[in-house]
């Protein structure tokens, strides 16, 4: 009997302990790619919306701060270059030409609606000659721009060469 157990010998079992024994398949997604993802869909979301805000106003604000930013282009020019010029406004076909430093320009304002000056008073078809010259402005204006669902305003001082542009019900 003594032989048996002397042909036995004591060895060490060692076992490797894994957590699936078959290959595993992932069908989710885990909480760091979640967040990467929102995160990147918040940022699109916050760059874009604002851009959506108030389109259909978007044109006649962008036409009254192309108007305000000419007007104040002719009158600088005309007070640094010590030289008159003149913008031409044509209701027919709602056009400004003007000559400035780099000669004879002209730009469509498809929301010009009337122009109310000091002498005459509101003005809506026909041409309008303003004069810019080294002295400052001939007289002060204000601009009606109107399109479907919004009314802006640009008002010119003559005297300070300021120009304002307002929503309508301001």
């Amino acid at each position: 009997m003594k032989a048996k157990s002397e042909s036995r010998e004591c060895r060490p079992v060692f076992l490797l302990v894994t957590r699936h024994s078959s290959p595993v398949t992932n069908f989710g997604f885990t909480l760091l790619e979640l967040i990467v993802v929102i995160f990147i869909v918040s940022l699109i979301l916050a760059v874009s919306l604002p851009s959506f805000n108030g389109m259909g106003e978007s044109r006649t604000r962008s036409e009254a701060k192309r108007l305000a930013s000419l007007v104040r282009y002719l009158n600088d020019s005309a007070l640094s270059g010590k030289e008159t010029l003149h913008m031409k406004i044509t209701f027919d076909d709602k056009a400004i030409r003007y000559a400035g430093p780099e000669g004879e320009k002209s730009e469509k304002f498809d929301s010009l609606s009337g122009i109310e000056l000091q002498s005459r008073g509101m003005v809506s078809e026909g041409e309008i000659i303003f004069f810019f010259s080294p002295l400052g402005a001939t007289e002060s204006f204000t601009a009606y721009l109107r399109d479907s669902g919004s009314d802006m305003t640009v008002g010119f001082n003559g005297m300070n060469g300021r120009v304002k542009i307002r929503k309508s019900d301001e």
